[in-house]
């Protein structure tokens, strides 16, 4: 048995960087994700003017309620999009302040319309300075009163999790009423994460109502991150091995633990206890149908597993991929093509079927996840190479030699 010790989650990290900020004290942060995009959210706090002390594996974050330190600031967001769109609802309920938000071209070319046109139905005075709906973003904050909206986040639940985390700093909370909904249980973490700095959000199918008063800081642990996790996940599954990731248990968070059960379908041995999850094969593997709008990061993953099952993989409902740090889904469909692979796509969906991959140079896009996930294939074809292989840094910068050191095991 391989046991992988998995960094801190992203998703877990940045939420809790937002709550921590809001809270009223001294909240730690215990063992969060370093990475390009968490280093850039802790930046966008400082030059805000949240006090953020960092420790190996503690971050101490001094709470403002009443808003950032700072009536002027401006705020390069990087590649991290839930910094460029946490940060700026963060700063919107301030009493007072003018800030400006920019991000890279990856992360200029991604959309914020629908979070950027509720920050406006709440009465906050913003401008795109470039495309509507994108970054650069400028906001003249003078405080939120609070109300109904109506959004949809067929998008990106991100949107949601950015107004549900902003409802207890308005004056009289907020009533959000969802008209759709991508990646859902990314929402189930943000209300558990809220719960935990004191704030409890009501649900009634598609209407949330959260209360104005405030978040307490706390201590608040940061669960491994389940969408690194499938990779060795992944790969356990394709060379025959056992692998167990502590720390992502059956009560863990993260709707993309559910991965390792697309694996059981497609005959892996899935393991769970409270304290880590285990997948073990014998290495053959069949295809399948699957949705995977509810856990989409890791359709990568499953498409670069895709073409050593022994019959085809078909993945449904994962149209928002489109709209990541790239088009997902047709740089995954790029990349198996020029692996030789027989490959179908339409709007939402991508059919790939079992072949001989032969080894190629991967075409990442500046994509994290293209690299991690096509470094899976590349257990089984040797000579795989990638184009920026360094844009793992983005949420895991020790990635390469991680897997290096598990494909050694692997080989004994």
């Amino acid at each position: 048995m391989t046991v992988i010790h998995v960094p801190g989650s992203k998703s877990v990290t940045a939420r809790a960087l937002f709550l921590a900020a809001a809270a009223d004290g001294i909240s730690t942060l215990v063992r969060p994700l370093t990475s390009d995009d968490t280093e850039g959210f802790a930046e966008g706090l400082g030059r805000l003017g949240y006090d953020v002390a960092k420790e190996a594996d503690r971050w101490h974050i001094e709470g403002r309620p009443a808003g950032p330190a700072a009536t002027e600031a401006d705020v390069y967001c990087r590649d991290g999009a839930t910094t460029a769109r946490f940060l700026p609802t963060l700063v919107a309920a301030a009493a007072s302040g003018t800030y400006r938000f920019d991000a890279s071209a990856q992360m200029r070319r991604r959309p914020l319309a629908p979070l950027t046109e509720a920050l406006r139905t709440l009465g906050v005075e913003l401008h795109h300075e470039a495309a509507q709906g994108h970054h650069p973003l400028r906001i003249a904050a003078s405080g939120i009163k609070g109300g109904e909206l109506t959004l949809d986040a067929g998008e990106s639940s991100q949107y949601l999790t950015a107004l549900l985390m902003l409802g207890p700093l308005t004056a009289e909370g907020l009533r959000i009423t969802v008209t759709d909904l991508v990646s859902a249980p990314y929402i189930e973490i943000t209300l558990a994460m809220m719960r935990s700095f004191g704030v409890e959000v009501t649900r009634d199918g598609n209407v949330f109502t959260v209360p104005p008063g405030g978040y307490r800081a706390t201590s608040y642990a940061v669960e491994p991150d389940a969408s690194t996790a499938s990779y060795f996940f992944a790969a356990a599954a394709l060379t025959g091995h056992e692998v167990t990731v502590p720390g992502l248990g059956k009560d863990a968070l993260q709707g993309d633990l559910r991965f390792v059960d697309v694996l059981r379908r497609m005959g892996a041995e899935v393991r769970s206890t409270q304290e880590a999850t285990t997948v073990r094969s014998g290495g053959t593997l069949s295809g399948l149908t699957v949705n995977m709008r509810d856990i989409s990061d890791t359709m990568p993953t499953l498409a670069a597993l895709a073409p050593f099952a022994s019959g085809p993989v078909r993945i449904e409902d994962v149209g928002n991929t489109r709209v990541k740090e790239c088009d997902r889904l047709e740089a995954c469909a790029e990349n198996l093509r020029r692996m030789g692979i027989t490959v179908r796509t339409g709007p939402d969906w991508i059919e790939i079927h079992p072949g001989t991959p032969r080894p190629t140079e991967i075409a990442t896009h500046g994509d994290h996840r293209i690299v991690m996930s096509f470094a899976v294939a590349g257990l089984r074809v040797p000579g795989i190479t990638y184009d920026d292989p360094g844009c793992v840094r983005k949420t895991f910068p020790q990635f390469h030699q991680a897997f290096a050191d598990f494909a050694e095991l692997t080989n004994r």
